[in-house]
C-alpha cells in the first residue's frame, strides 16, 4: 500500500516503540517476541523492586529506633531522657533538610521538565497542610519561649529541636508546593531512600506528638479521679527544677497542648503526601486527555451547608459545656457525658443516613468504576480502612463493657447506641467516599465514547508532547473494504505495523458524554451530602482534639477491661480516630470536585 495514501487518510493515529532493550525488537515469531519482551521487562524491573524493598526496610528501621527511644522516655527512667529523643529527631530532620536541598538544586540544574502526577497533592490539601504548618510554627515559638524562661535548668537540645523543626517545617512546605507532584526518573535508588526517610521522619514526629498528647490527657484523667476520691493514682510529670525567669512560662506550657492536634495532623498528612511521591518514583504516567467537570458555584447548595453549620455550632456548644462541667460534681459530670452521647447519636445517625442516600443515588446512576492505576487514590482507600480500625476497636470494647457491667449510670445505653452508630457511620462513609473516588468522570462515560485503549502500550500522535510508551503497535485505519491493511504484507501476521478500521479518532480534548450525564437534582443532592459530611467530620474531630473524651471519664470500660488495658486501647485508637476525621475531610473535598 502507498504510504502517501495513509498520510492523506489522516496519518498514523498511534505509534509505539520499545525503549528498554535492544533485544526486544520485532520478530517474525510473535511467541519469541513476547518471551523476549517479558524477559527484558523483568530485568528492567529487578533493580526497581530491590530499591523499593531496601528503602522501605531502611525507613521502617529508622522509625522503630525512634519508637524504642520514645517508649524508653515514656517510662521516665534515669538513663534515657527527653533530650536524647529530641536529639535523635533533630538528626532525622537535618538529614531530610540536606536531601531536600540536594533535590531542589538538582532539579533546578536539569534542563528537561519533569513529569507530574496530577492526582498527587491536590491544591486544597497543600493549602490545608500550609495552615497546619503555620500553627506548628506557633507551637515551636511557644517551645522556644518556654525554654527562655527555664534555660538555667533545661538541656540545649530542648531549644535546638524547635528551631530545627521550624526550619524543617518551612522547607518542607515549600517542597510540597513545588515538588510533591514530581515523578522522579533520575538517581531513582538514591531518591527512594531520601523520600522514604522523609516519610518516616514525619511519621515518627506524628507518633511522638500523639503519645505526648495522650500522656497529657491521661494525667488529667488521673488528676480528676484523684480529686473525686475514686483512686489514688500517681501522676508523673517532669517539670523543670528551677523557677521561670519570665511571667509567660505557664501560658506557654498550657498553650502547647492546644496546638498539639494541629501539629499531629500536619505531620501525618505530609507523610501520606510524601509516600505517594515515593510510589511515583520511576512510574510511567499515563496521559489521559479527558477532563473532569469543573467545580460549579453555589447553585443547589443550601440544605447540606445549613445542616452542617448547625451540627458544627452544636458541637462547639457541647465542647464548651463538657469542658466546664467535667470539673464539677459527679452528677454534673454524668450529665455532661450523657449530653455528649446524645449529641453524637443524632450527628452519627444523620451522617449514616446521608451516606446511604448517596449510595442509593449511585445505584440509580449506573456509571462504571475507574480501575486505572492511581497511587494517591489507592492510598486514600487504604488509609480510610486503616484509620477506621482504631475506632472500631474502641467501639466494640465499649459495647462489651456496656453489656457486661453491673452498674447502670444514666449514660449506659446512650453509650451503647453511640458505639454501634459509630461503627455503622464509618462503614457507610467509607463506602460512599471510595465509590465516589473510583467512579468514572462524565468525560469517560456515555454510549458514544470510545473504549479506552491501554495507555501503557500506545500514545496519540496528536498529543505530540506525550512521553513515548513501550511496545510495538500501530493503530489501524479504515479502508474501503473495512479490513486490516498492512504496510508490509509479509509482516501482517506479526502485527508489526497494521492499519485497521477506527470509528472514533483519539483526540486531545474531552469527548462529549452521550446522554450518560446524571440529572441535575442528583448532582445537587450529592454535593449537599458531601458538604454536610465535611462539616460533620470537622465537628467530630474538634471534640476529641480539644479534650472532650468521655471514654476516659465514663468508667464503664475501665471497670470491665481494667485501667491499664483500656488506657492502651485509647492510646492506640484516639490518634487514629483524629487522623480519620481529617483524612475524611480531605477525601470528601476530592469527592465534591468530582460530583
Amino acid at each position: 500500500m502507498d504510504l502517501s495514501a495513509i498520510v492523506e487518510h489522516g496519518g498514523f493515529d498511534v505509534m509505539c516503540f520499545n525503549k528498554y532493550c535492544n533485544n526486544c525488537s520485532s520478530s517474525t515469531n510473535s511467541e519469541e517476541d513476547k518471551s523476549t519482551y517479558t524477559e527484558c521487562k523483568a530485568k528492567r524491573n529487578y533493580p526497581k523492586n530491590n530499591a523499593e524493598i531496601l528503602s522501605g526496610q531502611y525507613g521502617i528501621n529508622v522509625f522503630l529506633v525512634g519508637v524504642a527511644l520514645m517508649l524508653a522516655v515514656a517510662h521516665h527512667g534515669p538513663s534515657i531522657k527527653e533530650k536524647h529523643l529530641l536529639s535523635f529527631v533533630t538528626a532525622l530532620m537535618l538529614v531530610q533538610l540536606l536531601w531536600m536541598l540536594w533535590y531542589v538544586v538538582k532539579r533546578d540544574r536539569q534542563k528537561k521538565t519533569s513529569e507530574k502526577d496530577a492526582h498527587a497533592g491536590m491544591s486544597w490539601i497543600r493549602a490545608g497542610v500550609t495552615v497546619l504548618a503555620l500553627l506548628s510554627l506557633i507551637m515551636d515559638a511557644f517551645r522556644i519561649g518556654r525554654y527562655v524562661g527555664y534555660r538555667k535548668c533545661m538541656s540545649a537540645a530542648l531549644v535546638v529541636y524547635p528551631v530545627v523543626h521550624a526550619l524543617h517545617t518551612v522547607s518542607q512546605v515549600h517542597f510540597l508546593w513545588y515538588h510533591v507532584k514530581d515523578v522522579i526518573k533520575s538517581f531513582e535508588t538514591f531518591e527512594r531512600f531520601g523520600v522514604i526517610h522523609a516519610v518516616f521522619t514525619n511519621l515518627f514526629l506524628w507518633c511522638n506528638g500523639a503519645m505526648t498528647e495522650s500522656e497529657h490527657f491521661l494525667n488529667d484523667h488521673k488528676r480528676r479521679l484523684s480529686e473525686l476520691g475514686y483512686a489514688n493514682l500517681s501522676i508523673v510529670e517532669h517539670k523543670p527544677y528551677c523557677n521561670c525567669t519570665t511571667s509567660a512560662c505557664s501560658m506557654f506550657s498550657k498553650s502547647l497542648y492546644y496546638l498539639y492536634p494541629f501539629n499531629i495532623e500536619y505531620h501525618i498528612f505530609v507523610s501520606a503526601m510524601l509516600f505517594v511521591m515515593w510510589k511515583n518514583i520511576g512510574r510511567t504516567i499515563h496521559h489521559y486527555h479527558d477532563k473532569a467537570r469543573p467545580v460549579g458555584g453555589g447553585n443547589g447548595l443550601g440544605l447540606g451547608p445549613a445542616l452542617g453549620l448547625v451540627a458544627l455550632a452544636g458541637t462547639i456548644g457541647v465542647l464548651a459545656v463538657y469542658t466546664v462541667h467535667m470539673e464539677d460534681s459527679q452528677d454534673t459530670r454524668d450529665s455532661a457525658i450523657s449530653m455528649f452521647y446524645y449529641h453524637g447519636i443524632v450527628l452519627l445517625g444523620c451522617m449514616a443516613i446521608a451516606g446511604v442516600v448517596g449510595l442509593l443515588i449511585y445505584r440509580v446512576d449506573r456509571r462504571p468504576l475507574d480501575d486505572s492505576k492511581n497511587p494517591s487514590r489507592q492510598l486514600d482507600k487504604e488509609m480510610l480502612f486503616g484509620a477506621s480500625v482504631g475506632t472500631w476497636l474502641m467501639s466494640w470494647c465499649s459495647v462489651v463493657a456496656v453489656g457486661a457491667t453491673e452498674t447502670s449510670p444514666r449514660y449506659r445505653w446512650p453509650n451503647l447506641a453511640y458505639s454501634l452508630l459509630l461503627i455503622l457511620e464509618k462503614s457507610v462513609q467509607n463506602l460512599f467516599i471510595i465509590e465516589s473516588l473510583y467512579r468514572k468522570h462524565e468525560a469517560n462515560c456515555g454510549e458514544g465514547a470510545e473504549p479506552a485503549t491501554n495507555p501503557s502500550e500506545i500514545f496519540s500522535v496528536a498529543a505530540s508532547l506525550a512521553t513515548p510508551f513501550k511496545g510495538v503497535f500501530n493503530r489501524a485505519y479504515e479502508n474501503q473494504d473495512g479490513g486490516c491493511i498492512s504496510l508490509d504484507g509479509d509482516r501482517e501476521e506479526s502485527k508489526q505495523v497494521c492499519v485497521c478500521p477506527l470509528k472514533h479518532p483519539v483526540l486531545p480534548f474531552p469527548v462529549t458524554p452521550g446522554g450518560a450525564e446524571p440529572p441535575s437534582r442528583q448532582r445537587q443532592a450529592l454535593r449537599n451530602i458531601t458538604i454536610f459530611l465535611i462539616l460533620c467530620n470537622i465537628s467530630l474531630w474538634l471534640l476529641p482534639a480539644f479534650g472532650c473524651r468521655p471514654q476516659y471519664d465514663n468508667g464503664l470500660e475501665q471497670e470491665i477491661l481494667g485501667f491499664t488495658i483500656w488506657t492502651m486501647v485509647l492510646n492506640f485508637a484516639m490518634p487514629l480516630n483524629l487522623f480519620y476525621r481529617m483524612h475524611a475531610v480531605a477525601s470528601l473535598l476530592e469527592v465534591f470536585k468530582h460530583v
